[in-house]
Formats: structure tokens, C-alpha cells, sequence
């Protein structure tokens, strides 16, 4: 992504300069004071680097400030030669050299929470290059304090040991494992769980999974979420009670897979998941994170797993018309149960004064060919919107500040709204405002949406009520035979030509009420209202059954599989 480079870049080069910058003013100038506190700014630098570049090798910069501050200290002293000042110079070595190895022997163990066991050494060991840019930090505030070495030395120590207590722990864990296996495994045998949650994705991607871990729980059985990336860990933990472990390495995933599992969901198409598929005493089972028509809902490594669960028969239509080939038998239709709390509008809402717009565009995707995204062309229909006394609710997906011309676009729009609002009073919802919303909150607040090609579309299809697909490609007359969804809402060309008559329709004469209930049921089940997350449930519960028969075992294959949709 366009965005992350941008920060990577950022990130280097602040810490590097600022690392050379702070050294060069200490070592070849007098102003001490100054490259003391460049050498501060510098260490932020290198952790927030750290941030955005999770496997940053920032040794020589630590190396360089290090120096810096040790040089501005014994100038600040004035003293000659300090023994104390000496052996801080060496502890502080020794422990910038071993930071590196021991992060990376930390991020090979497992992490838990909510689980009753302590996995603070990996934690801490993964945190043991922001300590020592807290310890540089302090040291030069102690320079510039005009205190003793020795303060230096006792600082220092305490750091070190710190650091010597997670190699002893790290180093025993690898060389003399407990008979028992871990505390994490045993844990895990007394909790007993019958499926697993698989998830690797980029960090942003959590609702993925938060949007199924209601559901997940109204199963009523023990289970376990599996990360294999650690950014995840906080914000899946605190969405759930079950136990989410961070398994890095397949080692660990041996741990954790413990032999009351017997059926294991994935929410993606991650790469990773095809380091648990290998598991075959396993019922594998795709959930997917939405329902649209874009490609990667057709993705071939479907095929892959016993089970596809889907929303509707138009998923299983999709793969037959993107040429992708899959026994009928895997397929389950369970609906969407995501759309429950939704509110059914029965009848058509014509001519609406002052009617509230759910407008949500997508991002640029990882490809060209599946950039959907209206926010370049949004400005306009903005304003087409706000002319007719429409009150908006935007709702960005989370991946669009990746992209920072998608950023700059949706910033001119929320300035739009907000200039809008003081002029008018009408409650526009944008930014954080409307991110605190669920989008079963929007959908029940919005009388029409206005959408790309996404998962939005179908979900509000539930709802009812009317809705524009942006067409943001050249596919003219042939776009609703890409995305068929669209045929029952409203295209709006790439163009905007036709915003007008789009609007229109949409929010005065809306021609195709009726269309759309046969179309809901193609892509969201026709199972009754008040008993509709009831499919999904007996579903998932069915797969877990002992008595039901599961199909043989597959044998294990190396495929890899595509990057996260």
C-alpha cells in the first residue's frame, strides 16, 4: 500500500537522521545540551519506526545514539575518565547487541489472554527495545541533570537484568520444555474447546473476526481464536471472553491444537490458513468476512476447505460463473446473521423530503482490477446529495487511510459535511462518529444507500430498502452481469452523467421495490426474521456434532494460498 510505504520511509529516515544528526552534534560540536536532546527526539523516532515496521533492525541507530549520549555525559561531567561511566558503555552494548536476538527469540513463543496463565516473558521480551530507548532517554536527562555516573551504572544494571531474566526464562523454554508441554496447552486441554478460529490478516483487519465472535459464542461451545499476527492480539482479546492465543510458528500451533478440537473457521483467505488446513482431523470451514460480488468472493482456494458457508444461492452462482469449479456438497447456505439486527422496511418509502443517505465507499483494493473505489468522483455526488436536504451518515472502509490519495479525498468530504452542518443543522455522521455506529446502526438509521461494489450492498439488501452501486470501471451495459447485485439497485456511472436520474429514483419514484425482495432472498436466505442467525447456529452446530459423520480425511497439501481478501 501506497500509505504504508510512505510511513516506512518516514519512519527510516527519521530514525536514521535523527540518530547520526544527534551523534555528529555531540561528538563534533560543543552544544551538548542540543544533541542531548536531539538524541531523545532520535529515540522516539526509532520506536514509533518500530511501530510501523514491526521487524525494524534498529541496532546501529541504538548504537549511535548510545554513543552520542555516553559522550555528552562525560562532557556534561567534565571529569576525564569515569570507570562508572565505562561499564555503562559496556552493559549498554551488551544489552543493544542482545535486544535483537532476544525480540526475535520472544516473538517465537506463544502469547494468551484470557486464558489463566502468565505469558509475560515473550511480552516483555518484544518490549525490550523500547526499554532500552527509555533507559537512552533517561540517561541523557541525567546528563543533563548534572547527576553522578555511578546513577548511570545502577540504571543500566537494572535494565540489563531485566533482560538477563527473559534470556534464562527463553533460553529454558527452548532447550528444557515442560514434560507437560506448555502452560498455554495445558490451559487449553482443561478448557477443553471443540473449534478453533483461525486468523492471520494485516493489522486493521480485525472485524473481521469481531464480527463473528457473537456467533461464534451463541454456539454455546468451548472454542479458541488462533492469531498469527500480534497486532491482533489486544483488540480480539478484549471483543470476546474465549481464549485467543498468538501462535507464530507452527510449533505452536501444534501446541494449541489440542485433541478435543474437531472443526476449525477461517474468516479469510489469509496465507497462513494454509498452515492449519494441513491439520486433517479437522472439518475446515470458510466463513468469509461479507457477501458481495467482487472477484475475491470467488476466490478458487475455497476449494480448499470441507465447508463453505454462504449467505445465499447467488455465492454458489458466483463461483460457477468465475469459472471455479466446487462439489455442491461443501457449500451451506446460513445467510448472513450479521444482518439480524437490522430493521425490515416492507414497504417503499417514496418521495422523502429530508431522507438520510448511508453513503460507504470502499478502498482501492490490492490490484487494479479490483479498485472500486468512488472516492475520487464522491465530491460531487456529495454535493448532488446535500442539494436535495439529504442528511449523510459516511462510513469509510477501514483500509482507506492505507491509500493517501483516498485519504485526502475523504478528508475534502468530511470537511464538506462539517461546513454543511454548521450552515444547515442537519446531523451529518462522519470520522469517528460514524465508526462508533454498527453498520446494523447505520442501515437502520439511513431511509437509501449509496455503495461500491461490496459487502455493504448485500447486507443492506436485508433492510429493504433502496440502493445505488457505484460503477466505477468501463463496463457500461455489462457491469450488473459482473455484479449482478447491482440490477436490483441503481448504477451510478463513473462519470456521475447520470447522478440526477440516479437520485431520483433512488429517493422519489424507486421503480425496482419489488425486484429487490426476490433478489434478497437469492443472496441472503429466505429464513424467517425472527429466527434468522438460527441457520448459521444449527449450521455450525451440526459440523460439531460427534455423531455426524465427517468426510475422510483429505490428504495434506503444500498449496500455498492468496493473500488476505
Amino acid at each position: 500500500m501506497r500509505g504504508d510505504l510512505v510511513r516506512k520511509l518516514a519512519a527510516r529516515g527519521l530514525a536514521t537522521g535523527g540518530a547520526v544528526l544527534a551523534f555528529l552534534v555531540v561528538a563534533l560540536t560543543g552544544a551538548t545540551t542540543w544533541g542531548l536532546g536531539l538524541a531523545v527526539a532520535a529515540l522516539a523516532a526509532t520506536v514509533w519506526e518500530r511501530r510501523v515496521r514491526p521487524g525494524a533492525d534498529g541496532v546501529a541507530e541504538t548504537t549511535l545514539i548510545a554513543a552520542g549520549v555516553l559522550v555528552g555525559y562525560a562532557r556534561q561531567l567534565d571529569a576525564g575518565f569515569d570507570p562508572a561511566l565505562a561499564a555503562t558503555a559496556l552493559v549498554l552494548l551488551g544489552m543493544v547487541l542482545l535486544t535483537g536476538p532476544l525480540r526475535e527469540a520472544g516473538n517465537r513463543e506463544i502469547r494468551a489472554a484470557n486464558l489463566p496463565v502468565r505469558t509475560w516473558v515473550p511480552q516483555v521480551a518484544a518490549r525490550l527495545s523500547d526499554a532500552v530507548a527509555g533507559l537512552l532517554a533517561g540517561l541523557a536527562l541525567a546528563a543533563l541533570a548534572g547527576l553522578p555516573a555511578a546513577v548511570a551504572l545502577l540504571a543500566s544494571l537494572l535494565v540489563s537484568a531485566a533482560a538477563g531474566a527473559v534470556a534464562l526464562d527463553l533460553a529454558r523454554r527452548r532447550f528444557r520444555p515442560a514434560p507437560g508441554g506448555s502452560a498455554v496447552t495445558r490451559a487449553l486441554r482443561r478448557h477443553q474447546p471443540e473449534f478453533v478460529l483461525h486468523f492471520s490478516a494485516p493489522p486493521g483487519s480485525e472485524y473481521q473476526v469481531t464480527m463473528w465472535l457473537p456467533y461464534l459464542e451463541r454456539i454455546g461451545r468451548p472454542f479458541v481464536v488462533m492469531l498469527r499476527e500480534p497486532e491482533s492480539l489486544p483488540t480480539i482479546a478484549a471483543a470476546t471472553t474465549a481464549p485467543v492465543v498468538y501462535c507464530p510458528t507452527l510449533r505452536n500451533m501444534d501446541e494449541v491444537l489440542v485433541p478435543s478440537l474437531r472443526v476449525a473457521f477461517y474468516v479469510n483467505h489469509g496465507a497462513k490458513n494454509s498452515h492449519c488446513i494441513r491439520f486433517t482431523q479437522l472439518t475446515h470451514v470458510q466463513l468469509h468476512h461479507g457477501d458481495s460480488d467482487k472477484s475475491p468472493s470467488a476466490n478458487p482456494v475455497s476449494a480448499l476447505f470441507d465447508r463453505i458457508f454462504v449467505a445465499g444461492e447467488a455465492a454458489i452462482d458466483r463461483y460457477a460463473r468465475a469459472g471455479v469449479e466446487i462439489p455442491a456438497e461443501k457449500f451451506v447456505v446460513v445467510g448472513r446473521p450479521q444482518v439480524e439486527a437490522i430493521e425490515v422496511r416492507s414497504q417503499p418509502a417514496r418521495g422523502l423530503a429530508n431522507p438520510t443517505v448511508l453513503y460507504t465507499p470502499t478502498w482501492t483494493g490490492h490490484h487494479a482490477d479490483t479498485d472500486y473505489c468512488s472516492l475520487p468522483v464522491a465530491e460531487t455526488l456529495l454535493r448532488r446529495l446535500l442539494d436535495r436536504g439529504a442528511t449523510v451518515i459516511l462510513r469509510a472502509h477501514p483500509y482507506t487511510s492505507q491509500n493517501p490519495a483516498s485519504a485526502r479525498q475523504l478528508g475534502r468530504l468530511h470537511e464538506l459535511l462539517a461546513a454543511d452542518r454548521t450552515r444547515t443543522g442537519r446531523p451529518h455522521l462522519y470520522g469517528a462518529a460514524a465508526s462508533r455506529l454498527t453498520l446494523a446502526e447505520s442501515v437502520n438509521r439511513a431511509d437509501a444507500l449509496v455503495s461500491d461494489v461490496s459487502g455493504v450492498v448485500s447486507d443492506w439488501l436485508y433492510s429493504g430498502k433502496p440502493y445505488v452501486v457505484t460503477d466505477m470501471g468501463a463496463d457500461g451495459d455489462r457491469f450488473t452481469e459482473r455484479f449482478p447485485l447491482a440490477a436490483s439497485g441503481y448504477v451510478l456511472r463513473h462519470d456521475m452523467a447520470d447522478v440526477d436520474d440516479v437520485l431520483t429514483q433512488l429517493l422519489d419514484t424507486d421503480p425496482l421495490a419489488e425486484a429487490r425482495w426476490a433478489t434478497r432472498r437469492r443472496y441472503l436466505g429466505g429464513f424467517p426474521a425472527e429466527s434468522y442467525a438460527e441457520a448459521f447456529l444449527a449450521a455450525a452446530r451440526r459440523e460439531l456434532d460427534p455423531a455426524w459423520i465427517p468426510p475422510p480425511p483429505r490428504v495434506a497439501t503444500g498449496t500455498p494460498l492468496s493473500s488476505a481478501t
